[in-house]
């Protein structure tokens, strides 16, 4: 068993550590990028039971399916790199999260309410829009 660990490292060493080189590359680009993403989150996002829709009422049919096509493909790719995150060293976890936040499925604002209604996680959030000078996010209706 050790022999064939072995083995897979010395046969794959560039891919291994190219492989390396972009978990700490999207590990320093998600620490970075976080603060200013959650900035973006409007502070009545969760207020109401349908999903917000301000920023995606694009009007040509076309346009709206490309995005949406566009914005999946994004969201399965990042999921699929993070489960090759898992088995490397990175952060599997966080990207396999930025993935299921990209893509839309059945009860995705549910999954989201429930997150965001958790105090230390809300307040976590707060404490990242408050650093960019954003006002805090509103609970979301129970």
């Amino acid at each position: 068993m050790i022999e064939t660990i072995t083995n897979f490292h010395e046969t794959h060493q560039a891919a291994l550590g190219i492989f390396a080189a972009a978990s700490v590359i999207m590990f320093i680009a998600s620490v970075l990028s976080l603060p200013y993403l959650v900035s973006l989150i409007p502070t009545d996002y969760f207020q109401y039971a349908e999903p917000y829709r301000r920023y995606h009422d694009f009007k040509h049919p076309l346009l709206r399916l490309l995005i949406l096509l566009a914005k999946n493909i994004a969201g399965w790719t990042l999921i699929v790199l993070g489960i090759i995150l898992l088995l490397l060293p990175g952060q599997g976890l966080i990207t396999m999260a930025l993935g299921l936040l990209l893509i839309d499925f059945p009860g995705k604002r549910t999954v989201e309410c429930k997150l965001v209604s958790n105090d230390k996680i809300l307040s976590a959030i707060n404490w990242l829009r408050a650093k960019r000078g954003k006002e805090p996010l509103l609970a979301p209706q129970r």
